[in-house]
C-alpha cells in the first residue's frame, strides 16, 4: 500500500513537472525542438527512475530529480525564441502581388488567403534615423534597385521589451485571448531602425480610393503597427486603402535638449517622432496613388498616444494639406492642461539636462555614442510631444481658439471602462478615494465627494475608477468637441460601452470593432458584436469617403454640436447623452478653461 502511494505520488510530480515545462516553453514561445526534447528527456526520467528501483536508492532519486529539473532549464535556454520578423499575413498566403513603381523603387507584396487583399509591409519612408541621425529630422530614404519584397513587417521601434511569457500572461489576464500554437515561437525584432510604412489595399486594379492613415498607441514608449486589432486588413475589405507606420518612440522620439536645438536647421527638439508621423503622411501624399488611393481625400486616425499625436498634427502647421478628416479615439490633447504623453518646453528641456547628467555624458555627441539598449528605459522620463515652436508652435487649444486647425470633420470618442486596464491591480478603499480625490483635486475636493457620494470600499473602487477615466480620457475629448463646435468642424463623437469575453470596453475595446477585424472562429464575440461591428467599420469607411459617418446599415449619428449628445455603441446603437458634464465643469475651472 505504501509503496503504490510513493508510485502514485512519483507519477503525479513527474507529471506536473512536465506539464510546467510545456506550459512555459509554449507561454515564452520557445522553438520546437524544446517540446521534443522536453518529451525526449520525460522519457528517458521515467525509464532511470524504474532503473533505480526501490531499496536505499533515496540519494540516487534524488540525483535523478536535480539532473532532471536542470536538464529542462538547459532546454528552455537551449530553445529560446529566435528574434525574426513578423510576416505580413499570418498563415498561409493567396501568393504574391504583382510588382508595383512607387516612388523610390518597385515593391512587392502579398495576399491574403482568399486574394481579396494586398499587404505591402515594411517600405521605407526616411532613412534610418542611427548613428548621426539620431535625434534628427527624418530625412528621405535612399532609392533602391531591384524589387522590394514586402512580405515582413519592418522591426517595432526601440522599446523596452519584456520576455515572452510576460506577453503571453498579459493576453490571458488582460484579453482573455491566448491561443496555443506552434507557429508564432518566435520574439518580433526591435529596433531604431523603424521608419518603415505598411499598405493595404483591395486586391487588383482600383484607384480613387479613400485613405486611412493610422497611428499606433502606447503612451508613445511601446507599440508595433502590426497588431491584429487594428490591421488595415479589415477596412481594406471594405473599399479602404490603409496605411499606418513605425515611429520613434521613447527617449528616441521625444529627448529635447539645447545642443538638439541649436544644431537642427529648424530649430527644433523633442518631437521627432511627431515629424516621423509627419514624414510619414508625406509618403501617403507622394504613394498613395500607386496603391490605388486618392491623396487628397486622406483620413488621419490614432488611437491613445495615437490619438494625442492626431490631435497634435491637427495644429500642426507642418502637417497642412496632408490629412482632410482626423478620428481621435481615447485621447486627445485638446484641454488646457493635457493629462498625458504632453509637456511645454521648458519641463522637456529640463528633463533632457537630467538625462545626460544620469547616463555621465556631456554633450549630446557623447549621448548619441551610447548604445540603443543602455537608453531605451529612458521611454519612461522622454514620452511627450512639447511645443517646439516648429511642428507644433502653441497649445492646440489655443490653435483652435484662434481658428488654426488642418481637418475639416473630426470623429471621436471614449470608452465607458478607460481605466479598465490601468487600475487593473489597484483596489481602491474608502480612505484611500478621499486621499486620491484629495490630491488630484485639492481645492475642488469637496464638490468631487458630493458628485460620488460613496459608503463602501467597493462603491469607492467604482467611483475612483469613473473619476479617473474621465480626467484622462472622457474630459480631454469633451474639449476638443467644444473647440470643435466653435471653429465651425462637424464634428461626431462616441462612447463606447459594449462588454465581452476579451476587453470590453476597457481602453482599446472599441479598436477590434472599428477596424472590422474580430476573428471569425472567435468565442469571445457573440452576433450582436459582429453586428456592432459591421456598424463601427461602417462609420470609419463612410467618414474617410465623406466626411459623415452615416451611410448604409448605420444613419442617425447626430453631430456634437452642444458638446452633450454622442453615439452610443454597447448592446444597442443609439444617441445618448454626454453623462460627466458636472465633474467636467469642475475640471474646467481647475485648469482655466477658456468658456
Amino acid at each position: 500500500m505504501k509503496k503504490g502511494l510513493k508510485t502514485a505520488g512519483f507519477g503525479i510530480a513527474a507529471i506536473l513537472s512536465l506539464l510546467v515545462m510545456l506550459a512555459l516553453l509554449e507561454l515564452n514561445k520557445n522553438t520546437v525542438p524544446g517540446w521534443i526534447l522536453a518529451l525526449a528527456l520525460f522519457a528517458g526520467f521515467l525509464f532511470l527512475h524504474a532503473k533505480i528501483g526501490g531499496g536505499r536508492t533515496g540519494l540516487k532519486k534524488l540525483a535523478l530529480w536535480i539532473g532532471w529539473i536542470a536538464l529542462l532549464c538547459a532546454v528552455f535556454l537551449l530553445t529560446w525564441p529566435p528574434v525574426k520578423r513578423v510576416p505580413a499575413v499570418t498563415g498561409k498566403t493567396g501568393g504574391y502581388t504583382d510588382t508595383r513603381s512607387i516612388r523610390d523603387g518597385d515593391v512587392r507584396g502579398v495576399l491574403t488567403s482568399d486574394g481579396a487583399v494586398e499587404v505591402y509591409a515594411g517600405i521605407p519612408y526616411a532613412k534610418p534615423p542611427v548613428g548621426s541621425l539620431r535625434w534628427r529630422e527624418p530625412e528621405d530614404p535612399e532609392k533602391w534597385d531591384g524589387v522590394l519584397d514586402a512580405f515582413t513587417f519592418a522591426p517595432m521601434s526601440m522599446q523596452p521589451v519584456h520576455l515572452p511569457i510576460y506577453d503571453s500572461l498579459a493576453q490571458i489576464i488582460g484579453y482573455h485571448d491566448y491561443r496555443v500554437s506552434l507557429s508564432d515561437n518566435y520574439r518580433a525584432p526591435v529596433d531604431e531602425d523603424s521608419l518603415y510604412v505598411n499598405v493595404w489595399k483591395p486586391a487588383g486594379d482600383v484607384s480613387g480610393l479613400p485613405v486611412l492613415v493610422y497611428i499606433h498607441g502606447g503612451s508613445l514608449q511601446t507599440g508595433q503597427p502590426w497588431y491584429a486589432d487594428y490591421s488595415g486588413e479589415g477596412l481594406a475589405r471594405q473599399g479602404l486603402v490603409v496605411v499606418n507606420m513605425g515611429y520613434r518612440l521613447g527617449v528616441f522620439g521625444y529627448l529635447a535638449h539645447e545642443e538638439l536645438a541649436a544644431e537642427s536647421p529648424d530649430g527644433t527638439t523633442g518631437n521627432y517622432g511627431l515629424l516621423d508621423q509627419i514624414k510619414a503622411l508625406e509618403w501617403v501624399r507622394d504613394n498613395a496613388a500607386y496603391f490605388g488611393g486618392d491623396p487628397g481625400n486622406v483620413t488621419l486616425a490614432g488611437e491613445s498616444a495615437g490619438a494625442a499625436s492626431v490631435s497634435a498634427l491637427c495644429t500642426s502647421p507642418l502637417a497642412e494639406g496632408l490629412f482632410r478628416r482626423a478620428i481621435l479615439e481615447s485621447s486627445t490633447v485638446a484641454s488646457a492642461e493635457p493629462p498625458h504623453s504632453f509637456r511645454l518646453l521648458d519641463e522637456a528641456m529640463e528633463s533632457g539636462r537630467e538625462l545626460l547628467a544620469r547616463h555621465g555624458c556631456k554633450t549630446i555627441e557623447d549621448l548619441r555614442a551610447c548604445p540603443a539598449e543602455s537608453l531605451v528605459d529612458e521611454a519612461y522620463s522622454e514620452h511627450h510631444i512639447t511645443v517646439d515652436g516648429y511642428a507644433l508652435r502653441e497649445l492646440p487649444m489655443k490653435s483652435y481658439l484662434r481658428g488654426a486647425h488642418n481637418e475639416e470633420a473630426i470623429l471621436h470618442g471614449y470608452n465607458l471602462h478607460e481605466s479598465g486596464a490601468f487600475l487593473i491591480f489597484d483596489k481602491i478603499t474608502l480612505a484611500s478615494f478621499g486621499d486620491r480625490v484629495r490630491g488630484y483635486f485639492g481645492d475642488f475636493s469637496e464638490e468631487v465627494f458630493a458628485l460620488y457620494p460613496v459608503s463602501t470600499d467597493e462603491e469607492a473602487d467604482a467611483a475612483w475608477r469613473e473619476i479617473w477615466g474621465a480626467v484622462f480620457f472622457d474630459y480631454p475629448h469633451y474639449c476638443l468637441n467644444r473647440l470643435a463646435v466653435r471653429a465651425g468642424i462637424p464634428v461626431y463623437e462616441y462612447r463606447f460601452a459594449r462588454e465581452n469575453g476579451r476587453l470590453g470596453s476597457w481602453h482599446s475595446g472599441e479598436m477590434i470593432y472599428f477596424y472590422g477585424n474580430i476573428p471569425d472562429d472567435s468565442a469571445l464575440y457573440d452576433a450582436r458584436d459582429r453586428e456592432l461591428s459591421r456598424e463601427m467599420s461602417a462609420a470609419f469607411v463612410n467618414f474617410a469617403k465623406t466626411g459623415d459617418p452615416n451611410g448604409g446599415i448605420l444613419t442617425g449619428w447626430t453631430e456634437n454640436r452642444s458638446s452633450e449628445e454622442l453615439m452610443q455603441f454597447g448592446d444597442t446603437t443609439e444617441m445618448g447623452t454626454e453623462e460627466k458634464i458636472a465633474l467636467y465643469e469642475i475640471l474646467d475651472r481647475m485648469s482655466g478653461w477658456e468658456g
